[in-house]
């Protein structure tokens, strides 16, 4: 599932390939049981541009100051995926953006779990989601303090949008693994050392994986994701990595070198 640099990069996308065109229409595509825009909130985009771009979290927003704005949500394999008028469809296009010229932008679907809505301000779209701070900016005071406030598994807190917006169930065990904090351990329960580890995890996660456009081609070896595997040997201690699950989702770490409480 698309997590902060997975949308990162295809904000990127959008905004380097899609930025100051006017929109001459919003097609869509086969589609069952999604949300997307309707006929009238598709409308108020046509004669429109988009002029900026925004990500918190997992949301991607696209709009211009006096708005409106798209929210999309990737869901388990959405992408958003600038193409030329006269070149190949991308598959499973569920909403496609046709700007004047030959630029058009395609909003991929395949597992209809994303999700696209017509908006007037993001930030009044994130109050009312209730999402929490951005995982990529937030400090490490803040960060203290939700970890502080919360009585459950510390992957949990990692995963849960309206505390930390951003992360999923991959980089949440990676910055678990940096840490060495075994992902049932209470995240009130870390003390100020581990808590102060785990931002600095999570920092470095989501700013390598934001600067290589989330290309996993690029993620070094002695990371848990290349052994993230059922009794695959820890690349950092040679110990074993063990399948569990935590708050009903599947976690991954090394049994010897990831500290419990």
């Amino acid at each position: 599932m698309p997590e902060l640099p997975e949308c990162e990069a295809n904000r990127r996308r959008v905004e380097a390939d899609c930025l100051n065109r006017t929109i001459e229409r919003v097609e869509l595509g086969e589609v069952t049981h999604m949300d997307l825009p309707g006929d009238n909130a598709r409308g108020r985009l046509t004669g429109r541009q988009f002029t900026e771009t925004r990500r918190h979290g997992k949301a991607i927003f696209a709009g211009s100051e006096t708005g409106p704005w798209i929210v999309v949500h990737l869901g388990m394999t959405g992408s958003l995926r600038p193409y030329d008028a006269g070149g190949k469809e991308p598959d499973y296009a569920k909403v496609t953006f046709v700007f004047e010229g030959d630029r058009r932008l395609a909003f991929r679907n395949p597992r209809k779990f994303g999700t696209m809505a017509v908006i007037d301000d993001p930030d009044a779209y994130i109050a009312e989601k209730r999402l929490g701070p951005d995982a990529l900016d937030i400090g490490a005071n803040a960060f203290a303090d939700v970890m502080g406030r919360t009585r459950g598994a510390v992957k949990s807190a990692l995963m849960a949008q309206t505390k930390l917006a951003g992360i999923g169930n991959l980089w949440s065990d990676e910055a678990l693994y940096r840490a060495g904090i075994a992902p049932e351990t209470r995240a009130d329960a870390l003390g100020p050392d581990r808590t102060a580890r785990l931002h600095e995890a999570v920092h470095d996660v989501l700013g390598h994986l934001v600067s290589a456009d989330a290309d996993y081609s690029q993620i070094p070896d002695d990371w848990l994701f290349p052994h993230r595997t059922s009794g695959a040997a820890c690349p950092a201690c040679g110990g074993r990595i063990e399948k569990s699950k935590v708050g009903g989702r599947t976690a991954y770490a090394c049994a010897d070198h990831q500290e419990a409480a």
